[in-house]
């Protein structure tokens, strides 16, 4: 039988063991823009794979989160940007603060997710959709459209609701890359058409999909996960990937200029690419770029493609970025109500 000196010798061993594991953990302070949801489930898969690692996340969104990056910019207070939007990351106050890395794996993601310079890879990302309300179409006698262009039939005009661009970004990466496949001249007549069958143009994202599910609307011009929630949830809609490639926004990753704790970060960043990362990504986003993860049925049943890639307008991400207050600010005196 052990003495109470023992136990004493004991306890006091095993709780410096511990405090010395805690302590020989390195910290790294990430920056991110996912959802606060999504953040969450992946930060938990990202501990269970790299225990040794105290990961602290900051989650703001991402315009908060690019006025911070920039006025911590002389004194950058993280390690790692993750899951932020590329048309902010390619900005040169941002982009300046990082480092070219490339984590064990990112070949095989393909070069068009990633920066040509190696400062930041795409791991996920949204794009844009269609909510098309199945009842309404009948009841109308509309057909089902699969383009932007089938939206400009007379047939739809007062049927058709999107995101206003200057406060949503699904309805910039409308915009946005209808002008940069159409190009500037043909691409605002095309939206000066579009125009006359738009009933409102709503502040949000995921309204116009809502609007739609509910019957207000034939169409809801929106992007794809609110599409797929809505269908799980039984409204009588169908998502459509237009025919002339969905506009689309990249959530990208990145390892900063300054940090004091390199090996960790680029430890982490290294699981951002691995199988199992793309697995909890796939719970939550339908553009994922990562190799090896399964894509969940229910994303696949809803009509969403399993190579989404092939559907993907390939954006130019930089002029998206350095050309949006031109373009926000044209369509605001040409459509806004």
């Amino acid at each position: 039988m052990l003495t109470m000196k023992a136990v004493r010798t004991l306890l006091t061993a095993a709780t410096l063991t511990l405090l010395g594991g805690a302590a020989s953990a390195e910290t790294i302070t990430v920056y991110t823009s996912y959802e606060e949801d999504e953040a969450a489930a992946f930060l938990a898969e990202a501990k269970k794979a790299l225990p040794d690692i105290d990961v602290k996340m900051l989650r703001l969104s991402t315009g908060d989160l690019a006025a911070r990056i920039i006025a911590e910019s002389g004194n950058p207070q993280h390690d790692v940007l993750w899951g932020f939007a590329v048309t902010s990351m390619v900005d040169p106050r941002i982009s300046s603060t990082l480092e070219p890395y490339q984590p064990k794996g990112v070949e095989a993601i393909a070069e068009r997710f990633r920066d040509k310079d190696g400062k930041w890879f795409a791991v996920t990302g949204y794009m844009a959709a269609f909510c098309v309300n199945k009842d309404r179409l009948a009841a109308k006698g509309l057909p089902m459209p699969t383009s932007w262009a089938d939206l400009t039939d007379p047939k739809f005009k007062g049927e058709v609701v999107m995101p206003n661009p200057a406060s949503s970004g699904t309805g910039y990466i409308q915009v946005d890359a209808l002008l940069q496949m159409m190009g500037e001249e043909k691409g605002w007549a095309f939206l000066e058409k579009l125009d006359k069958n738009v009933a409102q143009y709503i502040k949000s994202g995921s309204k116009p999909c809502n609007a739609a599910s509910a019957g207000e609307y034939a169409v809801g011009a929106s992007f794809e996960l609110r599409a797929i929630k809505n269908i799980e949830e039984g409204y009588p809609i169908a998502m459509v990937i237009a025919s002339e490639g969905a506009g689309n926004e990249l959530e990208a990753n990145a390892l900063v200029a300054t940090s004091k704790h390199k090996d960790a970060a680029k430890r982490f960043l290294d699981w951002t690419v691995s199988k199992d990362a793309a697995n909890s990504y796939y719970n939550w986003k339908a553009i994922v770029t990562v190799p090896g993860g399964t894509m969940p049925e229910r994303f696949v049943k809803a009509g969403l493609p399993a190579d989404v890639s092939k559907v993907l307008f390939p954006v130019d991400f930089a002029a998206a970025a350095s050309e949006r207050p031109r373009i926000i600010e044209t369509w605001q005196k040409k459509f806004e109500r």
